[in-house]
């Protein structure tokens, strides 16, 4: 009993569910101390494990926060994406080299496609029963996937490729299932499955993608899910070869019952091929989203699948947004056919800055990590300290703990808009930041 309110449950995710209930009514208020472990297993007359797994879960979701013997209590900012606030507030004068976008000059120009896209408009108006998807973008994003071996399948839009993922996710797993993720890997998805009520289960990655060995153990430790990025994974640029894909692909063969979620966050931004996954289990989906090589702020991924599983999709998508604006559909098509963007240069763009800092670290005795995109991963001994000690010397880089659960610390650095006179006074930073030791080690997973 806590004041009026009692918690209920036998399972951890009821536990839960009936703690964060009451957060979200002011039935608990912010600092309010929630019972020892032990007492309120005793209560609940369950075991003092599934009590720990609930506490976890809500810990994960932002809920509550835990500070060792004094207890848990009901965050005073209760959230579901503890992550977003693991930043740094750059101060006037130093280098943002942590917020994670795209080179602005790299970008195309909208105006002239959205004045286009709103005539037709003007003369097409979409109403109310009209179709989703536009069917210029469907069949240029048909064709763009099978030609890079994407398995056949329906098309959806989508607000982005976190929207994507967690529709898929929402109608295929129910409270309490396990999600095997990339660890470090990209912090909104690490958000994102606990807040849907789910576990997040942490797989090894390199250079080459996630290790085949811990999707394994994941899978078979019954993870029902898993959660993939073909290239430019953030934080690390990780990219899936040939061989890892094969791996992999084998691994998924002895699991057909796993939903595999493959994310192409390098869509047109990478020069590395595409090796999917997807063909060796029963659900899969894969997204690809124009944010990183036509502007964050379109909002609109393309998202294909099995059938069933996009049947699903777009049934909840109907009850819910009902589509993605067929104005941004349009003007992305004219973006797609008139090729506002070239991949192949801007891929170039950005892989002269990721080997030039990767380069000028080597040289300083510091090992870093970024195959692919528009970010480089370095481990670190102790990223507080690094982080703290580069922001002093007039240089933003993100934490890593806003990419990891096990994985060693590291930071992250964005190559977007460096310039080839910063590349050598960044490395400098870095290697007099995280000093002698871990951070000129082996690896990141």
């Amino acid at each position: 009993m806590l004041g009026e309110y009692m918690i209920t449950g036998r399972r951890a995710v009821e536990i839960a569910a009936s703690i964060e209930q009451a957060v979200a009514a002011g039935e608990l208020e912010p600092g309010r101390l929630l019972p020892p472990m032990r007492e309120l297993a005793d209560r609940l007359g369950v075991n003092p494990n599934t009590v720990a797994a609930a506490y976890r879960t809500l810990r994960e979701r932002g809920v509550i926060e835990t500070a060792g013997r004094r207890g848990s209590r009901v965050r005073s900012r209760p959230a579901t994406t503890g992550r977003e606030y693991i930043r740094v507030e750059v101060p006037e004068g130093v280098r943002d080299l942590a917020d994670g976008n795209p080179d602005p000059a790299l970008l195309p120009r909208l105006a002239e496609v959205f004045a286009a896209a709103a005539e037709q408009g003007d003369r097409e108006p979409v109403l109310y029963g009209a179709g989703a998807v536009e069917p210029g973008l469907a069949r240029i994003a048909r064709a763009e996937l099978d030609a890079d071996g994407v398995p056949d399948g329906p098309v959806a839009v989508t607000s982005g490729s976190l929207d994507a993922i967690e529709r898929v996710l929402a109608v295929h797993l129910k409270q309490g299932d396990a999600v095997a993720v990339e660890d470090p890997g990209w912090g909104s998805a690490l958000d994102l499955v606990p807040a849907l009520g789910l576990r997040v289960v942490p797989v090894g990655v390199d250079d080459e993608g996630p290790l085949p060995d811990d999707v394994r153990r994941a899978l078979e430790g019954g993870a029902r899910a898993l959660i993939v990025t073909d290239r430019a994974q953030n934080p690390t640029g990780a990219a899936v070869s040939a061989d890892r894909a094969r791996a992999l692909r084998s691994v998924l063969r002895e699991h057909p019952e796993t939903l595999l979620i493959e994310d192409d966050h390098g869509y047109r931004i990478v020069d590395q091929p595409l090796h999917p996954l997807a063909g060796g289990t029963r659900s899969w989906a894969f997204v690809r989203s124009v944010a990183k090589a036509y502007g964050p702020d379109l909002r609109l991924a393309v998202l294909t699948g099995d059938a069933a599983t996009l049947d699903r999709v777009r049934g909840r998508q109907r009850l819910g947004p009902g589509w993605v604006s067929r104005l941004v559909q349009r003007a992305v098509v004219r973006l797609w056919s008139g090729g506002a963007v070239d991949a192949v240069s801007v891929a170039a763009a950005y892989g002269r800055r990721r080997d030039a800092l990767i380069g000028a670290l080597a040289r300083r005795g510091v090992e870093a990590h970024g195959v692919s995109g528009m970010n480089v991963w370095i481990r670190v001994p102790d990223e507080t300290g690094a982080v703290a000690r580069l922001l002093h010397a007039g240089w933003a880089v993100a934490p890593g703990a806003r990419f990891r659960m096990s994985a060693p610390q590291g930071i992250r650095i964005t190559v977007s808009t460096l310039t080839e006179e910063e590349i050598g006074r960044v490395a400098e930073a870095v290697a007099s930041a995280i000093g002698p030791g871990p951070g000129a080690g082996t690896g990141y997973a």
